[in-house]
């Protein structure tokens, strides 16, 4: 049975209404102006809509998606079994709680250490509570919740004031302190965050697990969210957890984790007093090529997790354990800026432990963990694949091709987010476009820090780290990121313009082509513009054409009949001005005046009769236009112009 609360933080019903008909009227516009041959499988924009990568991504995203349904309904179940077996033999000989705090709201504190406290009493083990604290006034709310609860006989308290430099220290500081008090065999350790509050039954659901597991070295267990802040909000934090949920789950089935959350995880306390455990969390730091040696400012649930993975411990998840987090943004009146702040400084953590991770190799963590990890790295890139290649098509090829990308969008991700509720046992229409945003804009966060993870901050510590202290070695750091940066998508760009057809190398007819200046040039750019505005117009349309002349051959034949239906019904001419067809005689062989006579040398096509372009299956008409014959030109320039090609190419 699970310890949910009943008071985590969702959206209004006012919201979710308003959701659900702006997402009705977003999809009636994008069937409307959909294109009907998207759906053919010989269609360019087919391919790109459900590409290769697109089917890599969402297939590897399913194979998690099962294994954490196979651990909820197969796995976990057996091991919970097991755990509550033991009863009173399952209770650790002692306990120690590390709970951190910085400039914490005294309400919030409050709440916190009731529910710590109460919990820790009713779990009823000698445990000692190192309350790392940053203001005196902690140490009053900390002995007016012991008064409340009678001064519980099984719990100690020791104060331990911050130096205000970050977590890691105060963290370091408390299990050095631990360390002297020679804890018993078999103790374990709870390292919590100060916002975090304890549901009841937390420490017995979850610690039960190390006495039938021998072999594990640290868990973690659920989250859930107690939000300050707008509808928005409040269904981001879900969302993350309801994702968090899902990865965790998938993990768990390979006893390893990505990594060990600090907002609630427990430890077995001989091997969080190690030496060199408590020296990685206090120092941890990378030497970089570029960046050179820098220490990690926050991170330090990365750097244990990393701990335990190097030195071969499992790891669990406990996904019917809840603790809940006190959660409000940076500044809850400026979402996109509050939330990409946090992501920055999470996924600058990820980015700064995952290199040396995947360096370890498959042994000490098992082929899936580490291509887990591998994954992190590649998803950041391929992710930017599809929304890169719908702009492309859209600008250069397809302008309708928007239309058949946001179909993909939403059914994707409406997939996605109903597996999540299913999983996670809520769901909000907000998490469709929550998810995008995440995935897009955490995607772009992530390459952006990849080039300059020596660079954090911490927010609510207003203390940041990681660069050089002369102001030129930071110019110079940060130019040389944004060049590297510009390069590696510069490279990813240009392969998808190439695949997407949008720049292609000359062949040897168009350099020809070009060197010879003949006007079939000119008449190839008419041919392809034309013919794919006649391709996106609505059935029966019209395609208005500017005033100019514009000069075309059989090749617009050949591109029409190519298309699987074009769509538009006339060409119109200029209003206010004169348009005027120079076409070749193969052309003019298709075309027909008012009457229905055949065009020799040129016509008028005045509105309302015009005349007409015949097709195989389909006609046009012409209205509001001039058309003259070129005689000069025919449906063999372009066979010319290859053996004049080949000419040149014997002559050289």
């Amino acid at each position: 049975m699970s310890n949910r609360p009943d008071d985590r933080s969702v959206a209004s019903k006012v919201t979710e209404v308003t959701t659900f008909l702006l997402g009705i009227a977003l999809l009636i516009l994008v069937v409307d102006g959909l294109p009907l041959e998207v759906f053919s499988a010989e269609s360019k924009s087919f391919f790109f809509a459900v590409g290769a990568v697109g089917i890599w991504r969402y297939s590897w995203w399913l194979i998690q998606a099962v294994r954490s349904v196979w651990y909820n309904r197969r796995i976990f179940p057996r091991l919970r079994a097991e755990a509550d077996a033991q009863g009173e033999q399952g209770l650790p000989p002692e306990l120690y709680v590390l709970c951190t705090s910085f400039r914490i709201e005294p309400e919030v504190s409050f709440r916190v250490y009731d529910a710590l406290v109460r919990e820790v009493a009713d779990y009823g083990v000698p445990t000692t509570i190192f309350a790392s604290l940053s203001d005196r006034t902690d140490v009053d709310i900390i002995t007016h919740v012991m008064d409340d609860n009678g001064w519980p006989e099984n719990i100690e308290l020791r104060y331990m004031f911050q130096k205000g430099d970050g977590k890691r220290s105060a963290m370091a500081e408390v299990l050095r302190a631990i360390s002297r008090r020679m804890p018993t065999p078999g103790a374990l350790l709870v390292s919590m965050d100060g916002d975090i509050r304890l549901e009841p039954g937390t420490l017995s659901r979850s610690l039960s697990f190390f006495g039938v597991q021998e072999d594990l070295g640290a868990l973690t267990t659920n989250n859930s969210a107690i939000v300050t802040g707008g509808d928005a909000t409040k269904e981001w934090y879900d969302i993350r957890y309801a994702q968090r949920h899902l990865v965790m789950s998938s993990m768990s089935v390979s006893r390893r984790l990505l990594v060990l959350t600090g907002r609630y995880s427990a430890f077995r306390t001989e091997l969080a007093t190690q030496p060199d455990f408590i020296e990685l969390v206090e120092n941890d730091h990378v030497d970089h090529w570029r960046f050179g040696t820098f220490k990690f400012l926050s991170g330090d649930d990365k750097s244990t997790w990393y701990w335990l993975l190097k030195n071969g411990w499992r790891m669990l998840y406990i996904p019917d354990v809840h603790v809940s987090g006190f959660e409000e943004l940076p500044d809850r009146r400026r979402f996109f800026t509050s939330t990409t702040d946090l992501m920055r400084r999470w996924y600058g953590n990820m980015l700064r432990t995952s290199n040396r991770a995947i360096a370890l190799g498959p042994r000490p963590m098992g082929l899936f963990t580490w291509w887990s990890l591998v994954d992190q790295r590649l998803s950041m890139w391929t992710t930017l694949i599809g929304p890169t290649v719908a702009l492309l098509v859209t600008l250069f090829i397809r302008p309708s091709f928007i239309f058949a990308y946001a179909l993909w969008i939403l059914f994707t991700r409406g997939i996605v987010t109903l597996i999540l509720a299913w999983q996670h046992g809520r769901f909000s229409l907000l998490w469709v476009p929550l998810i995008y945003y995440n995935q897009v804009w955490g995607a772009l966060l992530k390459t952006y820090v990849s080039f300059r993870f020596n660079r954090q901050k911490w927010s609510r510590q207003g203390i940041s780290a990681g660069e050089p202290d002369d102001p030129a070695a930071v110019k110079r750091q940060r130019r040389m990121g944004h060049v590297l940066h510009a390069f590696a998508y510069g490279v990813l760009l240009y392969v998808l313009i190439l695949a997407t057809g949008v720049l292609q190398p000359p062949d040897r007819t168009s350099l020809a082509i070009l060197t010879d200046g003949s006007p079939a040039s000119a008449s190839r750019v008419d041919e392809r513009w034309l013919s794919l505005a006649i391709a996106d117009a609505p059935e029966g349309g019209s395609v208005q054409l500017p005033a100019g002349d514009f000069r075309l051959d059989d090749g617009l034949l050949e591109a029409l009949e190519g298309l699987d239906r074009p769509r538009a019904g006339h060409l119109l001419g200029a209003t206010g001005g004169t348009t005027r067809l120079i076409v070749s005689s193969a052309l003019a062989s298709h075309l027909s005046d008012g009457r229905g006579r055949p065009i020799a040398e040129a016509a008028a096509c005045p509105q309302p009769a015009g005349c007409t372009l015949t097709l195989t299956h389909h006609s046009i008409r012409l209205k509001g236009l001039r058309i003259r014959v070129d005689a000069g030109r025919s449906g063999d320039t372009l066979a010319s112009a290859k053996q004049q090609s080949k000419e040149k190419a014997k002559d050289v």
